[in-house]
């Protein structure tokens, strides 16, 4: 089954009609080549109706859930599914999950069956296979990069490979527990090109999504963005709670960064 997330994401890399497709960062240059790219855009860690509304009027293309019981930004699935509801056609629910059973995981399925699932612990490839039933149901496999410069020691082209079948790889900040904690690791360390559809996530915000696009958006297959803390509530208390006037900057800077790779007319 292909969801709207995943036609979306694919999209920002098709090549004109006719021609071969090429492979890693080339596939965003050409897509960019032949007419407007647009970068897609998940805003994660939703807990209340307002904010999922907020964000579908903004223009996010996927709405995250926190499945993980852990996380403070954790929802129950009954009420994921309840907030799902919401969701207009065309706008795909993300379920993210870190080491969770299987049984839990079928159950989420069969709730929110549109759903593309996030696998951020320590998910084997077999594992995460065995999750969407051999990879027919889409999902997002995060890779957990360094701080600093140990992130030059991450092998993402190995990574990417070791899970070919994901819909597209998540880069997060490693950091104590799961989830990037609001950090964003050291982007021009990652390789110059990747064969893979690439998420970039951790310690975005308006103020430098704009950056992380252009720096990588050549280096993959397609760029989309992740965005949790950076759209947050200022203060201490308010993880889960977003605000709308930055999620409305983010989207305005996410569409800014999209306007400089145009085809000039």
């Amino acid at each position: 089954m292909t969801t709207p997330f995943e036609k979306q994401i694919l999209s920002d890399a098709g090549p004109p009609q006719g021609a071969r497709a090429p492979v890693g960062g080339s596939a965003a240059r050409a897509a960019a080549s032949v007419g407007a790219v647009r970068t897609r855009i998940k805003i994660c860690g939703l807990t209340r109706e307002a904010d999922v509304d907020t964000a579908v009027a903004a223009g996010a293309d996927a709405i995250g859930f926190v499945l993980y019981s852990k996380s403070p930004r954790h929802v129950p699935l009954a009420r994921a599914a309840e907030l799902v509801r919401r969701l207009p056609p065309f706008v795909t629910p993300v379920l993210l999950f870190v080491n969770e059973k299987q049984a839990n995981i079928n159950a989420a399925c069969d709730a929110i069956p549109t759903a593309c699932l996030q696998f951020h612990g320590d998910e084997t490839p077999a594992q995460c296979l065995l999750a969407t039933r051999q990879g027919t149901r889409p999902f997002l496999r995060a890779a957990r990069i360094p701080l600093g410069d140990a992130g030059r020691d991450f092998d993402l082209v190995k990574y990417a490979l070791d899970y070919s079948k994901a819909q597209a790889i998540l880069l997060d900040a490693q950091v104590d527990g799961y989830g990037g904690g609001g950090h964003a690791f050291n982007w021009s360390l990652l390789p110059p090109n990747v064969n893979a559809h690439l998420v970039l996530s951790g310690g975005l915000s308006a103020a430098n999504v704009g950056d992380g696009i252009r720096q990588l958006r050549p280096r993959a297959k397609s760029l989309a963005v992740d965005v949790s803390s950076g759209v947050e509530l200022s203060g201490p208390g308010n993880q889960g709670l977003k605000d709308p006037e930055k999620i409305r900057q983010f989207v305005a800077a996410v569409r800014a960064a999209d306007r400089q790779f145009e085809a000039p007319n």
